[in-house]
């Protein structure tokens, strides 16, 4: 997906941010510190990054905040927030979704089960989910071909998912 954005948006990188513990929905499957360093293991491209901003405690959870921080880093330039129709379907009920639209332009991924705009990011679907790698995980199965190798070591060493 973040290659298709790259390609399709002509963008310069996309930075990937795990999230922290946030107020108004469940924890995680597991915790941020693993979770940013499968991420970091997971990306093999210059052109992607990671920023752990919201995995601080103070972080007040919001996609909103962590907007108005990027903007005020780097206000030359364009930022796209990228997420599912899932998602998007819902952006209408997240903190202050005007000024989220008004502070990133919004690209969409098809998901199965909600409708694709036409200004969704084209993409392969793999038919993976994360749901079904963490409960192979969970399993003890193998992930060979569902994550990179890095990440299932990652996964295996800490015991994660089970």
């Amino acid at each position: 997906m973040a290659r298709a954005a790259l390609e399709h948006l002509k963008l310069d990188q996309v930075l990937f941010l795990p999230t922290g513990n946030q107020k108004y929905r469940a924890p995680a499957a597991t915790s941020g510190e693993h979770r940013l360093a499968m991420l970091r293991v997971a990306l093999d491209d210059p052109r992607f990054a990671v920023d752990a901003r919201e995995l601080d405690a103070s972080f007040s959870g919001y996609t909103v905040d962590t907007l108005r921080a990027l903007n005020k880093e780097k206000p030359a330039d364009e930022l796209y927030l990228l997420m599912g129709s899932d998602q998007y379907a819902k952006l209408g009920t997240w903190h202050e979704p005007e000024e989220v639209q008004r502070l990133a332009r919004i690209g969409v991924f098809a998901r199965p089960g909600h409708p694709a705009g036409a200004s969704t990011i084209p993409f392969a679907q793999s038919g993976i989910s994360s749901t079904d790698i963490r409960a192979r995980a969970a399993r003890g199965e193998s992930l060979d071909g569902l994550v990179p190798p890095a990440v299932a070591n990652h996964i295996a060493r800490h015991g994660l998912y089970r």
